[in-house]
């Protein structure tokens, strides 16, 4: 193994959390995958580029057949793709051709988890694959518990009620802060509702007037 590969595989067991962590025959796939002699763009280990790099090639003139040289770059966007085992959004930097791959595979997880390892040659989607896949085989070997629906309903009693506790914390905690008390909220809901009829009140009468003057204006 080739000194760059040694160093992207420590890097990649460095951020997964150790060899612990890895699924079993994980680390030989990866040590078979890691690209040894292949370069890669340097921003492409910062993402999603499904084998999408720079090209090379000639600018050919259409006059004289000069040819000059010039590359082609891909079609990078920043995208906040859904992962369904990490329950948010990840923001990845990812190539067209990579989305048209995440919407065929169904998603961000599914695309990681079918694509091979040796196809994954940055190691950004490296370190996600195995991350991913050791995430959804613990997954695998969970319990499954179903609840009943009395108890469904108990749980949501206990939810609503937890609400109204917090909701209720909170205006404690601004009586406290501004000084007031029930009675004085009181009065002041009374004055908003006040201020509020009496600006109604105003309404209709602006109403009013602005019909009486129309009628006389259409009788003129």
């Amino acid at each position: 193994m080739a000194f760059r590969s040694r160093e992207m595989m420590k890097k990649i067991v460095k951020k997964i959390g150790g060899e612990n962590n890895l699924a079993p025959g994980v680390k030989e796939q990866l040590k078979r995958s890691v690209p040894g002699s292949k370069i890669v763009m340097g921003r492409a280990h910062r993402g999603l580029y499904a084998g999408r790099h720079i090209q090379f090639g000639n600018r050919v003139s259409e006059d004289g057949g000069n040819k000059s040289r010039r590359t082609w770059k891909p079609n990078v966007q920043e995208k906040r793709l859904f992962s369904y085992i990490l329950d948010r959004h990840v923001r990845v930097k990812v190539t067209t051709h990579a989305l048209r791959c995440i919407d065929k595979a169904g998603g961000i997880d599914e695309y990681l988890l079918k694509t091979p390892y040796h196809k994954m040659d940055t190691e950004m989607g490296l370190y996600w694959k195995t991350k991913i896949q050791k995430m959804y085989e613990d997954l695998g070997e969970m319990e499954l518990v179903f609840f009943s629906p009395e108890d469904e309903a108990n749980i949501e009693q206990q939810f609503k009620e937890l609400k109204l506790e917090e909701r209720a914390a909170r205006r404690e905690a601004r009586r406290k802060m501004y000084g007031w008390t029930a009675k004085e909220e009181q009065t002041k809901d009374e004055a908003d509702f006040g201020d509020t009829s009496v600006l109604a009140s105003k309404g209709k009468e602006g109403n009013l007037h602005t019909d009486f003057h129309e009628q006389m204006m259409a009788n003129a």
